[in-house]
């Protein structure tokens, strides 16, 4: 069964590890969809029915992107907003056409892990942080995985490091 990667990067063409997992992914068409939101939506105009359709044709569904402001890129939180909507992702006899599938989020963050601990430098967990997605998908029914998190964005851009995160990426998402 393919797995459907949603990503939400708004600088796309700066990035540099959401930019080298996507490169890879597509390596491999009979085991990844690769899912641009940004690019399948420059105007921010979602085609909610198109969305829905294609999450009904997945079991296992990632959503990639960089942790912005703490959060998903406004693009990604707007996708949750109009394609989750109440009878189809929820709320009556005919919704949660998402219950059941695997769900997990790939994120890419700034500084590395100590930062995100209590003692660190954001004061919190990247799990405790990503609890609003976590009890999204709950309410929705879909079958949380967890987190997966690449950390040190600002400090580490060698290629040696960019490409460490590469295997770790895809064996995260062949074990959902």
């Amino acid at each position: 069964m393919k797995t459907l990667v949603i990503v939400a990067h708004p600088t796309m063409e700066e990035s540099v590890i959401n930019k080298r997992w996507i490169e890879e992914l597509n390596q491999y068409p009979e085991k990844y969809t690769i899912h641009e939101l940004y690019k399948m939506y420059p105007d921010e105009k979602i085609n909610v029915a198109k969305e829905q359709e294609l999450i009904e044709s997945y079991e296992k569904i990632v959503f990639q992107f960089p942790f912005y402001w703490f959060s998903s890129p406004p693009l990604l939180k707007k996708w949750f907003d109009e394609v989750l909507t109440y009878g189809w992702a929820y709320g009556s006899k005919s919704g949660f056409k998402v219950g059941g599938k695997k769900i997990a989020l790939a994120i890419t963050a700034g500084i590395d892990k100590e930062g995100y601990s209590a003692l660190g430098k954001y004061k919190y967990t990247m799990n405790e942080l990503t609890k609003p997605f976590e009890l999204t998908f709950e309410y929705i029914k879909a079958d949380y995985k967890d987190v997966f998190t690449y950390y040190g964005m600002e400090i580490n851009t060698s290629q040696e490091w960019i490409e460490k995160s590469v295997p770790e990426y895809l064996e995260f998402i062949d074990s959902l």
